[in-house]
């Protein structure tokens, strides 16, 4: 997992950096504000060159993402989503878990999945979590991966249109709909661990829970 660096302001950090950098340069001793300004930004400078590329990530969301709207307009306006491997496996999911959903309902169904991602219980990728149980003949965690049919993409404008969700999601949109939500279900049905789960949402035909941390 990468190690992100979101700010690099200030000058209490800019000490700290020129410290760093002290084989390479010293700070002026002169008494001239401006001049010892300009050594601790160059020292910055060259400390930040030292730093490997995957510390200078800023983890903000970009794009659409940093203006998430869930509407089918929003969708609409969005362009054709693409991505790899991870990417992928969240599409589908999405396509079979929610196509049928509202755009809020596949967001909430994308924040459980990367929910997930993120808890030490679970894979900790996408396509980890979404594939969790396939072919262990124990149950999966998602019913699509082991209901015993081929996972054919036959509605293509779905799929596209969830597609730009899990574009959105994946370049850091927001969760802000589930409350840390880690398992979902319809509400047709009424599995045991929901009794036990505290309910945090319901969006759609789904009923949204986080599962207890003991």
């Amino acid at each position: 997992m990468n190690v992100r660096l979101s700010c690099l302001g200030g000058m209490a950090f800019l000490m700290v950096l020129a410290g760093a950098a002290t084989a390479e340069t010293s700070v002026s001793r002169s008494n001239n504000p401006t001049e010892k300004l300009g050594s601790l930004i160059g020292a910055e400078q060259r400390a930040l060159g030292a730093l490997p590329e995957n510390m200078l990530v800023d983890k903000r969301p970009k794009g659409a993402a940093a203006r998430v709207s869930y509407d089918r307009g929003w969708i609409a306006a969005q362009p054709g989503a693409k991505g790899g491997e991870q990417f992928a496996c969240l599409a589908k999911a999405l396509y079979f878990e929610a196509r049928g959903e509202s755009v809020k309902g596949q967001f909430a169904v994308a924040e459980v999945i990367l929910n997930r991602v993120d808890s030490n219980r679970y894979p900790n990728s996408v396509c980890g979590v979404v594939n969790q149980g396939a072919g262990s003949g124990g149950g999966c965690q998602f019913s699509f991966a082991c209901d015993g049919h081929a996972d054919t993409i036959r509605e293509k404008a779905a799929y596209a249109s969830v597609a730009k969700v899990a574009r959105a999601m994946m370049d850091g949109a927001p969760r802000a709909l589930t409350g840390g939500a880690t398992h979902f279900h319809t509400t047709n049905v009424r599995p045991n661990w929901a009794r036990r789960f505290p309910n945090t949402a319901k969006i759609g035909s789904h009923l949204f829970y986080r599962q207890p941390s003991a």
